[in-house]
């Protein structure tokens, strides 16, 4: 990156941090009461969770089209849109509790996911205009603007979640109001709308190439199980701890404190990539996410909560931002619409496939909410050793050249 196009990319940068700052606390917000909300209005507790697993599949299904979108039309229509999914899901969502329906809240919840799907994509707009150097440091610096999501959603839900006769109604007004505030934002977005290419210009590799190379295929695998068994824990930990006994204030405060911990190591994970290697920070991140597992099962006291999803958050951003930071740096310019959309697809369909579980391990596999936290963190151990052997065989390779 050249002297004149270092600012662009700072704005752009700062943009997407604000951006994940107010349009991210909506997913805090509806993750910490989507399965408080659909046990309330689900036929059979297994279906609990059936909401939020609806918004990783309605991700996953949009990942593609937004990709090919931002691809075509650039980053600000593709987010544009996702702000769009995010008012019209909150505004179903609403509908569904206001009419005590489960299946409109499910559809609200599936529109939801086009949001989610977009803010995905935060990170890789990032990475669009900085330098090899400044391109860890600027992922991480948007995934570190979700710290003040963290603060800011959980404190909406307590102050709306008992606003109206309805249970959390007054929320999904707010993630309304949240999506038309934020869409604004997208109007001071600086990224070049990607070039139509021409008839002699390079095709890239196709997904199955794509995926058939050792770091891509390690990345994706890594990312997907990093964000797959934080949202497998996270997604039951309202419902364990509601009960265990305790309240819906006390599971707003430990999602608060997993999100921080989710984003807070951001301002410096960018840093530990480059002097560390993206590989030995992704196994630190595994390692971090077995240890969450752990303290979870060690007990079911409101400490053992904090201390497990705070190891979680910190265990996600390491895999995480090392995932994404690895696949960045392994792909062409003309393969990035191809390959961000489809590790996206892979990665929440791996999160889709956690959420639906989620539900079933923690309301169905025993006869008390403490039997169903413990399958629900029993879980996590295979897949754990799924990306630390893959981490390792990559590792153990010899050295590839990096992607033009």
């Amino acid at each position: 990156m050249t002297a004149q196009t270092l600012p662009s990319a700072r704005r752009n940068v700062t943009v997407l941090v604000l951006a994940q700052a107010l349009l991210g606390a909506q997913m805090p917000m509806i993750f910490t009461i989507g399965g408080l909300a659909g046990q309330s209005l689900a036929p059979n507790a297994c279906l609990a969770t059936l909401p939020i697993s609806l918004i990783v599949l309605g991700s996953m299904l949009a990942a593609t089209p937004v990709s090919a979108i931002m691809q075509r039309f650039g980053r600000r229509t593709g987010f544009l849109i996702g702000t769009a999914g995010g008012a019209l899901g909150g505004a179903v969502g609403a509908w569904g509790l206001y009419t005590g329906s489960f299946v409109i809240f499910l559809l609200g919840s599936l529109l939801t996911g086009i949001y989610m799907s977009a803010q995905g994509f935060y990170r890789f707009a990032a990475a669009d205009t900085a330098s090899e150097a400044f391109r860890p440091k600027a992922i991480s610096y948007v995934m570190a603007g979700g710290l003040v999501s963290a603060i800011i959603g959980p404190q909406i839900v307590k102050l709306t979640a008992d606003a109206f006769v309805i249970p959390f109604l007054g929320t999904y007004g707010a993630v309304i109001v949240v999506n038309v505030v934020g869409a604004l934002l997208f109007l001071f977005l600086d990224i070049p709308k990607p070039p139509a290419p021409s008839a002699d210009a390079p095709k890239g590799r196709s997904r199955r190439e794509l995926l058939a190379t050792p770091r891509i295929a390690v990345a994706v695998i890594c990312a997907m199980v990093s964000y797959a068994l934080m949202n497998l824990v996270m997604t039951s930990t309202p419902l364990a701890v509601v009960g265990c006994g305790f309240d819906t204030g006390d599971a707003a405060n430990i999602v608060t404190a997993h999100v921080l911990a989710m984003y807070l190591p951001s301002f410096f994970t960018g840093h530990l990539i480059a002097r560390f290697g993206v590989e030995k920070i992704v196994a630190i991140g595994l390692f971090i996410l077995a240890c969450a597992g752990g303290v979870a099962l060690a007990g079911v006291e409101l400490e053992h909560f904090f201390v497990a999803l705070v190891l979680l958050g910190i265990g996600w951003n390491f895999g995480f931002i090392g995932g994404t930071a690895m696949l960045a740096g392994a792909h062409r310019a003309e393969e990035r619409g191809r390959m961000q959309g489809l590790n996206d697809l892979l990665v929440f369909g791996g999160v889709t496939m956690a959420s639906l579980a989620s539900g079933g391990l923690m309301n169905c596999s025993g006869g008390t909410a403490q039997q169903g936290w413990t399958a629900v963190n029993m879980a996590m151990t295979p897949f754990l050793v799924l990306a630390g052997g893959a981490l390792i065989w990559l590792v153990l390779r010899p050295a590839e050249q990096p992607a033009e």
